[in-house]
């Protein structure tokens, strides 16, 4: 009876630890082909967080941040998006006074509805993770598509149909930037949250490329 005893006591505790790193995987896996999905949105329980956070390359987050594990990747993602999302913005408040297209102004409104919102669910992930908004990124992880001074100062010189045609052809490059950007974390992104919004930056951005693109063709 009592090696009975022994043997189902080391069966239940390799099933814990199987189930526990299982959780794991389906929560944090950034190779598993289930790019950006959603595993979840309830924070971490005390064992799983504790597991995470003894896994090279992740941290445990804590509940005032996005609920789960995170990498560098999903700190990445959301210290770059924020800049690339406030310059958008510019561009759009540009536009006042500006832009004569209707279709161009309906644009300007949704990216003010959507990224302003994003920037603040960024900004508080990164305070949640204990990690700044900016920081200094080595060669190969610069913002793509950001606009240099000159190409502001050129959008914000032009009126009317010129207006709408520089912005266009400027915010589909910035748009694709982000793409890529979002392509990257939900690739090597660890954070559920944060790759499911990289899922809506590549989805809503990429329409607004194609009806960019489209209003490029007519004017």
């Amino acid at each position: 009876m009592r090696a009975f005893t022994h043997r189902t006591t080391r069966t239940f505790a390799l099933v814990g630890v199987v189930t526990a790193t299982g959780l794991l995987l389906a929560a944090c896996g950034t190779e598993d082909g289930a790019g950006g999905m959603d595993h979840g949105g309830a924070s971490a329980s005390p064992t799983a967080s504790a597991t995470a956070s003894a896994i090279p390359g992740t941290t445990a987050a804590p509940e005032a941040g996005a609920p789960g594990a995170f990498n560098d990747a999903d700190v990445m993602f959301a210290q770059m998006m924020i800049p690339h999302h406030e310059q958008a913005l510019e561009m759009a408040k540009l536009a006042d006074g500006r832009a004569e297209d209707p279709e161009v102004k309906k644009l300007v409104t949704a990216i003010e509805q959507a990224q302003d919102p994003e920037i603040q669910k960024m900004r508080a992930w990164l305070k949640g993770w204990g990690r700044p908004e900016s920081a200094a990124h080595g060669s190969g992880h610069g913002m793509s598509g950001m606009m240099s001074g000159q190409d502001m100062k050129d959008l914000a010189a032009v009126k009317g149909k010129a207006f709408d045609r520089k912005f266009a052809e400027l915010m589909i490059a910035h748009h694709e930037g982000a793409v890529a950007m979002a392509k990257d974390e939900q690739r090597d992104g660890c954070n559920a949250t944060a790759r499911k919004l990289a899922d809506d930056v590549v989805r809503t951005q990429s329409t607004e490329v194609a009806q960019l693109r489209k209003i490029l063709d007519r004017l």
